[in-house]
């Protein structure tokens, strides 16, 4: 069944064979593992990264605790009653680091079109923080407060005759942090205002 090797020369012949074959599966099994760790390695970095990333854009986002408008009798430079202005108190949402309202941006959406902005441009906006110890317009907190005030009457929209809102308009509102976490809100105006020229009435 077996050979019987008698020759000395032969069977230390066969024994270096085989210490090659060996060596060389060793080498192979050692560089198949080194590829598997990098690979592992960066499909964990890229995980972890992108969990982060979702995590912001989910979480890193403003909270509007309150939203009125200002009644203006001649809106827009015309004989009707609506809303020359809007007033938005805002918070950071549970869970969310600090948020910069300066790198905040605002889409306003209606039937005058669509408008970008930044809540650090003025005019059209302007943010002031009035609770906490927020500096310098960082929400660091989720109990910090901020108002945001956004002139629909502004000059500095592209669209000449501005976002003013009249009695039964609508308006679509939203803010997106710099993380990407976005918080829409719907302005609708009641088709007959209560109050006189100057007033906020909550919307």
């Amino acid at each position: 069944m077996f050979e019987t090797i008698l020759d000395e020369e032969e069977r230390g012949q066969v024994g270096i064979g085989t210490l090659i074959v060996f060596i060389a599966m060793v080498l192979v099994a050692a560089i198949a593992a080194g590829v598997l760790i990098n690979t592992a390695g960066f499909l964990q970095t890229q995980a972890e990264a992108t969990g982060e990333e979702s995590t912001s854009q989910v979480s890193e986002r403003l909270q509007i605790v309150s939203q009125s408008g200002d009644i203006s009798d001649n809106v827009a430079n015309t004989s009707e009653r609506g809303i020359g202005s809007l007033e938005f108190v805002v918070a950071s949402a549970p869970g969310a680091d600090n948020i910069d309202l300066d790198e905040v941006s605002v889409e306003l959406v209606g039937t005058s079109g669509q408008e970008t902005f930044q809540l650090d441009e003025d005019p059209p906006a302007t943010n002031e923080i009035f609770t906490g110890s927020a500096n310098d317009n960082v929400l660091t907190d989720n109990s910090d407060r901020a108002e945001v005030t956004v002139d629909l009457e502004s000059d500095a929209f592209e669209n000449e005759d501005g976002y003013a809102l009249t009695e039964g308009d609508s308006l679509t509102v939203t803010f997106t942090t710099a993380s990407g976490a976005s918080t829409t809100t719907e302005i609708r105006v009641p088709t007959t205002l209560v109050g006189d020229d100057g007033d906020s009435v909550r919307l």
